[in-house]
């Protein structure tokens, strides 16, 4: 899997000739670029410009499955469930939804604009992530401290941040003792890959 970040909340996961994009930005977002991927399913978290983009996450004749709010999904062999939880992102409260999704022999946890740690308890009861995507700042969304509580209370063995800027990236990396971590262009993973990590941060530049 070969995974990759476009601003906002937005990131793009890539296996083989399947390419996964959770949190598309949409033309009518106000602070992100968006992207045009030719993606073969899209993960809308919540209804808001910067994330719901699906429109323009495909490419030509190429247009998504669009997967957008709670509930089990299969298709193209990967399994997804998206759960409800708490989002203040963009002022007010908004349902976010969180995907846990089985893809390339990898369990990605992805939280998009998930507000507080507080998580549904079929998910707690779900198998650690091997990869956790979370939000680290940024109005309405978990801070570094919290962001880093979940990691680890969730068992994730690698966490990928999002919604991140400067200050925000320091002091998560200071809180999960990751401070000498760098920003990488794309992460290129494998299940053996991740056999024995505990909570290792991997920074996507966007």
């Amino acid at each position: 899997m070969i995974l990759s970040y476009h601003s906002g909340a937005c990131i793009r996961a890539q296996a083989g000739d399947t390419t996964l994009v959770f949190a598309p930005v949409s033309k009518q977002s106000k602070d992100f670029k968006q992207t045009n991927f030719g993606a073969d399913v899209v993960f809308v978290p919540l209804n808001h410009p910067d994330a719901n983009g699906a429109s323009e996450a495909g490419r030509g004749d190429k247009q998504p499955f669009v997967i957008s709010g709670p509930g089990e999904y299969e298709v193209k062999g990967i399994m997804a469930f998206g759960f409800p939880t708490r989002s203040e992102y963009g002022g007010g409260e908004r349902i976010n939804t969180v995907y846990a999704v089985q893809f390339d022999g990898l369990n990605v946890l992805y939280l998009g604009a998930l507000a507080d740690t507080d998580l549904p308890k079929e998910l707690l009861e779900m198998d650690a992530p091997d990869i956790l995507i979370a939000p680290i700042g940024g109005e309405g969304v978990l801070t570094a401290a919290q962001a880093q509580k979940l990691a680890v209370q969730l068992e994730a063995k690698v966490v990928i941040p999002i919604l991140y800027d400067d200050k925000s990236l320091k002091t998560f990396l200071k809180e999960a003792g990751a401070e000498d971590v760098k920003p990488t262009e794309k992460f290129t993973v494998k299940p053996k890959d991740v056999s024995g990590k505990e909570s290792e941060v991997v920074v996507l530049s966007a």
